[in-house]
């Protein structure tokens, strides 16, 4: 995105020590909103605070863990004073290990607000100018090349956030309108100067769970989407096959109080009226995959809440060690660092999203299979007559969904049960926090795939259940979806390559272009 793009945004989110949301993190991300510090006297007082008490320990020669120690296993290691302020360019500088594909420009606004957010509670013990140096660089588009492996998350992340604090202070690599700059010119030539980071400041970045929670608030936005549409996919799967609507009564769910899955048969009731679908000669009960679809996409849905409230948590947090109690005069020792809860979110997460996958991987099967549909052709193949014999509709996509679900069914081993021992027996229990998160974006984006897949076989199958079955007729929400779809993907008649179709879908799905449910 671009930086006049990014400018013309439709809101702007205030940090201060006020709770942000989920959604305010993702629209910083997508551009539609920006970030702005408090220029509260009393907030920013209270930031300063933090720092000017660090200033009156050093004076009065205390002892603060990582500003006259040093990191980790390090901490009996004393640091002349002489040599205290070199010590935060020495933390991010040996933190620049970081491999594999740099996080994307949304995913790094989504990682710098996250940060701010922490630091903007008041117990980190950095200035005010740093916070706002992080907003300048989000306000100019200014985004740090981050690599995306290397993090255990605890002692925090430390070695992606690195590459924040390297570029804060002019050093390594940004994006810049999707080029790569060196970080020493783009903030020239934005008018920005680096700083010069104060005794605990690189410690107070690079110490805390900024990574995983961000993309953690970017996991929760895509799977609370997914749960809508898999209800939509289910929806119109049904219809194609002939199945029941009854499978959803309103009755049969209440007596299950689980409240994500009465919403979702809800949705389903919507898109299935009953009495439109009590016909002579259906099947006394669909398979699984139909008849229990609000029960699988309902984990999904019922977990969502919990999961928002352990990742807002978390962004709400001051989490670096130590963090400065100005008003008791106190540096506190903890853990704070350690990412146990977005572990366990992202683990959950993965697994519930992977589960659709599996569902619409069996929805499709039995769609694509003229022993189960009820009446439709095989592989939903669109041609008649003679022509009918060299055409093979949808059966390469079906293999294609099959082995996108298998791909995410395969991520769902949890990462936070790998905890390493790392840096001399000191990070000896750890979190695995990026790891879980990354893997669940993985599930997401191969789920979103399964979907795209989904959204052609479904659009086939109600068009050819209309065309062969002039009698069925789809109610007005499954009628419009209909609509919708067809304006991307025409009815696949004669064989046809449908990568450049799932493009498109896979764009629809991820700006969640279609409103789904009240």
């Amino acid at each position: 995105m671009h930086l006049a793009d990014l400018k013309n945004t439709r809101r702007t989110v205030r940090f201060d020590q006020s709770r942000l949301t989920i959604e305010d993190i993702v629209d910083i991300a997508h551009g539609r909103a920006g970030a702005a510090l408090s220029d509260d006297p009393a907030f920013r007082a209270a930031i300063s605070r933090g720092a000017d008490f660090l200033d009156q320990l050093l004076r009065e020669d205390g002892t603060v863990y990582g500003v006259t120690t040093g990191y980790g296993d390090s901490c009996t290691t004393t640091v002349p004073p002489e040599l205290v302020a070199e010590l935060p360019h020495h933390l991010y500088t040996y933190h620049g290990c970081g491999l594999g594909e740099n996080f994307s420009p949304a995913q790094t606004r989504a990682i710098l607000a996250s940060r701010l957010a922490s630091l903007a509670k008041g117990f980190s013990g950095v200035s005010v100018e740093l916070l706002d140096q992080i907003v300048r660089l989000l306000d100019a588009g200014l985004l740090p090349l981050i690599p995306s492996e290397g993090s255990v998350g605890a002692s925090g992340d430390l070695t992606p956030l690195s590459y924040l604090a390297a570029v804060l202070c002019g050093e390594r690599e940004v994006w810049r309108d999707g080029e790569q700059v060196p970080a020493e010119q783009a903030l020239r030539e934005a008018g920005i100067t680096p700083l010069r980071l104060r005794p605990k400041e690189g410690l107070a970045i690079m110490n805390g769970t900024a990574v995983m929670t961000a993309l953690a608030c970017m996991a929760h936005e895509r799977a609370e989407y997914l749960a809508r549409l898999c209800t939509r996919i289910t929806a119109m799967a049904s219809f194609a096959l002939d199945g029941n609507a009854h499978h959803f009564d309103e009755v049969l769910f209440s007596v299950k109080p689980h409240p994500g899955m009465q919403r979702v048969a809800a949705w389903l009731r919507q898109d299935l009226p009953t009495d439109q679908w009590e016909r002579n000669g259906k099947r006394l009960q669909d398979r699984y995959s139909i008849r229990c679809a609000p029960h699988v996409i309902g984990v999904l849905a019922d977990t969502l809440p919990l999961f928002r409230t352990l990742i807002e948590n978390e962004l709400n947090s001051a989490n670096d060690n130590p963090l400065i109690d100005p008003v008791g005069e106190r540096v506190l020792h903890g853990g704070h660092f350690y990412g146990g809860h977005i572990a366990f979110a992202m683990d959950g997460m993965k697994n519930t999203v992977a589960n659709l996958a599996d569902l619409l991987d069996r929805q499709m099967a039995l769609l694509v299979d003229s022993r189960y549909n009820h009446g439709l052709p095989a592989n939903l193949v669109g041609a008649t007559g003679s022509r009918a014999a060299i055409n093979h509709g949808l059966k390469a996509l079906q293999i294609s969904a099959s082995a996108w679900t298998a791909e995410a069914l395969k991520l769902t081993m949890p990462a936070s049960v790998f905890s390493r021992s790392t840096e001399c027996h000191n990070q000896d229990k750890v979190s695995m926090g990026t790891i879980a998160a990354r893997d669940c974006l993985r599930v997401l984006e191969l789920t979103e795939q399964v979907a795209a897949a989904l959204l052609i076989t479904v659009r086939q199958g109600v068009w050819l259940r209309c065309r062969d079955y002039p009698e069925a007729v789809p109610h007005a929400a499954l009628a419009r979806m209909q609509e919708l779809l067809s304006e991307d993907i025409a009815a696949v008649v004669e064989d046809r390559r449908l990568d450049p179709e799932l493009r498109v879908l896979l764009d629809r799905i991820r700006n969640q272009e279609w409103k789904l449910y009240a």
